[in-house]
């Protein structure tokens, strides 16, 4: 009886060791694949976001070029004058796209409005010798009497 009680207990404990050796094993292989997944992920989220930190360099480039350019073009009378209505055409059937029951008063308006926002910065960026008044810039923009949206 003695030596039946023994091996039980020796066959007890091998399959004790083997279920742990076992779970431990494949505890190992799933820690080494979430660590891949990981790797994987993060140098993913690195490349995308080094893409979109040059995709908005680039952009911030482009519009500051076409900046650039309408500012150059302005500056020549004939030519600027054209430029200018060319551009503030382009720019009134792009918000068109976006409103398409908008009329010209309402895209005026809304012009109006937002450039009434941005005047100190823009004024700010002009030297002081050819820098309007900004109550007489402000005074030169339409009075839009309904709410723009």
């Amino acid at each position: 009886m003695r030596i039946f009680a023994f091996f039980r207990t020796t066959a007890f404990l091998a399959v004790l060791c083997l279920s742990l050796a076992t779970t431990a094993v494949s505890l190992g292989v799933w820690a080494v694949s979430l660590t891949a997944q990981v790797t994987t992920m993060t140098a993913s989220a690195a490349a995308a976001a080094i893409a979109n930190r040059k995709a908005i360099a680039a952009a911030v480039l482009r519009t500051k070029a076409k900046a650039r350019l309408r500012r150059a073009l302005v500056v020549v009378p004939v030519a600027g004058i054209g430029a200018a209505v060319a551009f503030e055409r382009q720019d009134f059937l792009e918000w068109k796209e976006d409103n398409p029951d908008g009329d010209l008063e309402t895209y005026g308006c809304e012009v109006s409005v937002v450039s009434a926002e941005v005047v100190d910065d823009v004024l700010q960026d002009l030297p002081e010798q050819v820098r309007p008044s900004r109550d007489w810039l402000l005074s030169r923009m339409p009075d839009c009497q309904k709410p723009v949206g």
